[in-house]
């Protein structure tokens, strides 16, 4: 990968003066918002700091007040918001622009000309999902030189220079073609490499990253914090790291701080507070985080508490040499994205499928619930053939199918009550007349899922996360399905409510018998659910076996990659397996070579 931009890297005196320089400081920070009900106050007396060339990461479970304070930084907050305290931002030029000195500026009190001026220049944001934060109208070039455009004079052909020679340093490869692309021209983990170049085209003192990582697999997330580590190292940026993901945090993080409730309860150095918590929410926010090698225990209870000779059942899914093809357009090619893939479902059993974005998972998840057409080989669903099935047919069979999305928000239609929309099923296949007759079953659902039966009567955002996935396993099994299909049900979620969710998954299945297909990149999650695990790569199976055989002992090179590339919430080690992936890499890198 290229080297970042020489203006930016500090040279050796700078360095030394920004080591000890602090970029942005929080003192005694309150944010209230105005509602219906009253003011609710979501941070309270925060003080934090971070100098030039530090991470600190700020966690907490969902509600606790990391976001608001990390947008706080920017001014970023909504009209309804009021906040107090002083959050003192350095910039690198001086007030009259002339850039040889720095000064300071309080984001609470500056008007809204004056944080045009500051973000971008001084503070720029990485948002959560790229897909959202770039225009799908214009190309990726005209979006990074749009910060140009507003913070300086600059000719078209000098802006789009700078672009594309950012683009080139944070890795995106022929930038000289890709600079007129637009964002649906890229993959996911490549939209946020544009998303960092937007926001380091003007050479900000501080990035705020919020969950930069949060929907990408494990092999593209370990490239971007290598290239958020490189913008700390080279540029000597300062970064503010909102993330749920304790291995990110142990991979990227000098310091942490956590937030319960909209205070700060615990702040220490990443290896002092891994170690050591002193904090008893720090403590149980560090345990939920699941480990590869905890799901050897629950296999063996699974499957003890199953009737002898289970495997002998007839399999719920059958695939044999399954290929699924998407036409070409415009006299291009189709695409094949699963290629010869052979594997089965018995009753009662969880196949994790893994693999990075792009391998085939959910193709392949959308095949079995008949969203998608099999092109080639063969797919048993139900004792139905899927290749060449009329929907007409189909439609009986999916009663037995549930679906768990992987954005629960999304997923639910807003118009209709959180009642409304588990009753929905049930009434589309001729269980109740209307959702008023299914409300005492979808009080029982929801009450199987741990959550009141008042919250029925709620509409879906006035649920949190947590809640929303738990009212949609609840819809899932609401026709006691035979099958399950549970796409990335767990990726948009906090550790803490994500252990709350698959305990209860576990619980849902041991009680319902279903079989499942569990679709996700985070290893650990699918080691702890898993009674076996298929890896997917460029949409063939490389490899297949139980939790121990394909995590503890993986065979196929792409496999020991993708483990090598899961962070672990423990610095020390992480230090030593980001080490221990470098020369995977370069071994890699060097066999491709000599072939």
């Amino acid at each position: 990968m290229t080297e970042l931009p020489p203006a930016a890297r500090p040279s050796a005196t700078h360095a030394q003066g920004d080591a000890a320089r602090t970029i942005v400081s929080i003192e005694n920070l309150e944010v209230s918002f105005a509602t219906d009900a009253g003011a609710i106050k979501a941070v309270d007396r925060v003080s934090l700091s971070v100098a030039a060339g530090e991470v600190l990461a700020i966690v907490g479970e969902s509600g606790s007040g990391k976001t608001v304070t990390a947008k706080s930084i920017l001014g970023l907050l909504p009209e309804t918001a009021t906040a107090r305290g002083a959050i003192l931002l350095s910039s690198r030029a001086t007030a009259d622009g002339s850039g040889t000195g720095a000064h300071v500026n309080n984001v609470v009190r500056l008007s809204k000309k004056k944080l045009r001026d500051v973000r971008g220049s001084d503070v720029s944001m990485v948002f959560q999902e790229p897909s959202t934060a770039l225009n799908p109208v214009y190309t990726v070039g005209w979006q990074i030189a749009e910060g140009l455009r507003a913070h300086g004079t600059y000719t078209r052909a000098e802006a789009k220079a700078k672009a594309i020679d950012i683009l080139g340093r944070v890795g995106i490869p022929d930038p000289e073609t890709r600079v007129n692309y637009y964002p649906h021209q890229f993959s996911g983990g490549q939209k946020q490499r544009v998303v960092i170049a937007q926001a380091l085209v003007l050479d900000p003192g501080l990035i705020v990253a919020d969950e930069p990582t949060t929907a990408l697999d494990v092999t593209v997330q370990a490239e971007i914090l290598d290239l958020l580590r490189r913008c700390r190292d080279e540029f000597g940026t300062a970064i503010v790291l909102i993330t749920h993901n304790m291995g990110v945090v142990a991979d990227l993080a000098d310091r942490v701080a956590v937030m319960y409730q909209g205070r700060v309860v615990e702040e220490a150095d990443a290896v002092t507070l891994f170690s050591d918590p002193q904090n008893d929410y720090t403590k149980k926010l560090l345990a939920s985080v699941p480990h590869i090698g905890q799901g050897a225990l629950q296999t063996a209870e699974r499957a003890s508490g199953r009737a002898e000779n289970w495997q002998q059942n007839a399999p719920v899914v059958v695939a044999s040499g399954l290929r699924i093809e998407y036409p070409g357009r415009f006299g291009r090619g189709g695409f094949v994205a699963v290629d010869g893939v052979d594997f089965e479902i018995r009753a009662g059993e969880v196949l994790g499928l893994v693999g990075e974005s792009g391998s085939g998972k959910t193709t392949i998840g959308r095949a079995i619930g008949g969203l998608t057409r099999v092109t080639g080989g063969s797919l048993t669903v139900l004792d139905h053939e899927m290749n060449g099935i009329r929907e007409r047919v189909f439609k009986k069979v999916r009663s037995d199918i549930g679906f768990v999305f992987q954005d629960p928000a999304s997923s639910f239609n807003p118009l209709l009550t959180i009642a409304d929309c588990v009753a929905e099923p049930l009434v589309i296949h001729g269980r109740a007349e209307n959702p008023r007759e299914a409300r005492p079953r979808v009080d029982e659902l929801l009450e199987a899922v741990q959550l009141p039966k008042s919250y029925g009567d709620r509409y879906p955002h006035e649920l949190s996360g947590g809640q929303r996935q738990r009212a949609s396993l609840a819809r899932a099994i609401a026709l006691e399905p035979k099958l399950l299909i549970a796409d990335e049900p767990t990726s948009a979620l906090d550790v803490s409510v994500q252990a709350r969710v698959l305990e209860l998954f576990a619980e849902l299945q041991r009680e319902f018998g279903f079989a499942a297909l569990f679709i996700s990149h985070d290893l650990a999650v699918v080691d702890l659910l898993a009674d076996r695990i298929a890896v997917l790569y460029k949409g063939k199976l490389v490899e297949e076996g139980t939790g121990s055989e394909v995590l503890g002992a993986p065979k196929h090179p792409y496999t020991q990659r993708l483990l090598a590339s899961l962070p672990v919430p423990d610095p020390i080690e992480q230090a030593k397996r980001r080490e221990a992936l470098r020369e995977l890499r370069a071994e890699e890198a060097r066999t491709a070579g000599s072939a």
